[in-house]
């Protein structure tokens, strides 16, 4: 059974609490995805380019009826210093929160960790006076 058979016929929140092992083709890269390497049993997203599908509204309840593309828009650090990865729907825009997983591409999460500072809300050449600005 393929990840793209969302509708299962289980209870409410079953993925939530149980291990889905079922194998899926990246809607963005085309790659196959296996469980196996992820560093948990609950598999939910693409470890080469980071994407995901929009399965659920809330984590493991399979009934989102969206099914866009979710890209991965920044990184955050847990409290226990874990990384999780937020997505975001390309269709409606739903945000959610994913673990990373101990076989995601690591220069993917640090290009994403990174983009804010590639990309600062102020010219560079300014920094020397905006820090004057603050005080030093």
């Amino acid at each position: 059974m393929n990840r793209e058979n969302k509708r299962k016929k289980y209870d409410k929140g079953y993925y939530r609490n149980n291990a889905c092992n079922d194998s899926f083709t990246c809607k963005v890269c085309n790659r196959l995805v296996v469980p196996h390497g992820a560093g948990s049993e609950h598999r939910n997203h693409c470890p080469y380019c980071l994407s995901s599908q929009h399965l659920d509204n809330e984590p493991g309840d399979r009934e989102a009826d969206c099914g866009g593309a979710m890209e991965a828009i920044c990184v955050w650090v847990r409290k226990n210093g874990e990384w999780a990865i937020i997505h975001r729907c390309r269709i409606c825009g739903h945000l959610s929160s994913n673990r990373s997983a101990a076989d995601d591409n690591p220069l993917k999460l640090m290009s994403i960790a990174l983009k804010p500072l590639g990309n600062p809300p102020f010219p560079l050449e300014r920094i020397e006076e905006l820090t004057d600005l603050m005080g030093g």
